[in-house]
């Protein structure tokens, strides 16, 4: 398949109102779990349709599994599983023949059908006419769907809309077994808490433009946060005058926060340790995947607006 199941290179698409894409480039490795993460109309939804061949970039290219999407045929979509945000299925039919008729259209053997719909937890409701199905099963069937044909890329767009936590749990589950096994995943979400431990890289668009991407400790090293510090004393007070370089973000009655500049984070560990029972308890926490989408985003905003 090579390196990279995904290549964009300096891709714009320009809509007649608006442009969607702004010299964007990116390689997704193969194998890899991707978070493609930004606000509403920062370009996620453009750019899962051209990956998936459903509209061509205004300048610049897009090859995905070695194919140029926009041309390429049958075999190619067969190699694709794809989640929309927003998914919709014939009422009238039930779970199981939706699933059989996608299949056929898709040249997969009904086999799989039985399996997939246990595999998302409708394996009771496989009989019963889709109508019937509340949004979170209609989303189970939308993911069963997607992974017809064992795909070797999946676009995922809020794939967790709708499920249970324990659906969700499942579904993660899922996901990891599939990345084990060399598919190459793209999930969008807003669900970044639950992206940060499942994915491998984060991709984060502004206003059509690529503001960062690289995996969570590249991201953290690039960005240069501060490492937040909470510590339990019987005196707060003492403790933050020890450190009087150090920011402090709370304090409350027996914990304060301290922000903590990362190249300073041993030293400061070190100087809690000698502070010996004045510090009963303490919890470093590295900037998250939240704290790193924030960061970016206004970066980019504020090169935007330089002249």
């Amino acid at each position: 398949m090579g390196e990279y199941s995904c290549i964009v290179t300096d891709v714009v698409k320009q809509y007649p109102r608006h442009r969607a894409l702004q010299g964007v480039t990116l390689a997704v490795p193969t194998g890899a779990c991707v978070a493609l993460l930004g606000h509403n109309g920062a370009g996620k939804t453009t750019l899962m349709k051209l990956l998936l061949g459903l509209t061509r970039p205004s300048s610049g290219s897009v090859r995905v599994l070695g194919y140029d999407p926009a041309t390429a045929g049958s075999a190619f979509r067969r190699q694709i599983g794809f989640l929309p945000e927003s998914v919709t299925f014939y009422d009238e039919m039930s779970g199981l023949d939706t699933l059989r008729y996608l299949a056929r259209l898709k040249g997969v053997a009904w086999s799989q059908c039985d399996l997939l719909l246990q595999q998302v937890g409708l394996a009771e409701a496989a009989k019963r006419r889709v109508k019937t199905y509340s949004k979170g099963m209609r989303q189970r069937l939308g993911l069963a769907q997607a992974l017809l044909g064992q795909p070797r890329l999946l676009l995922l767009d809020e794939p967790t809309t709708g499920l249970d936590p324990i659906l969700r749990q499942e579904f993660y589950r899922m996901i990891l077994a599939l990345r084990g096994q060399g598919v190459t995943i793209v999930l969008s979400s807003h669900l970044l808490t639950e992206l940060e431990a499942r994915t491998d890289l984060a991709i984060i668009l502004r206003q059509g433009r690529l503001a960062a991407m690289g995996s969570l400790e590249s991201l953290r090293a690039e960005a240069n946060l501060p490492v937040l510090i909470r510590v339990q004393s019987s005196d707060v007070q003492r403790v933050a005058a020890q450190l009087p370089t150090i920011p402090v973000l709370q304090q409350e009655a027996q914990t304060v926060q301290l922000a903590v500049p990362v190249d300073a984070k041993m030293a400061v560990l070190r100087q809690l340790a000698a502070m010996g029972t004045l510090v009963s308890d303490l919890e470093i926490q590295l900037p998250t995947l939240d704290d790193l989408y924030t960061h970016f985003g206004h970066r980019q905003a504020e090169e935007g607006e330089q002249p």
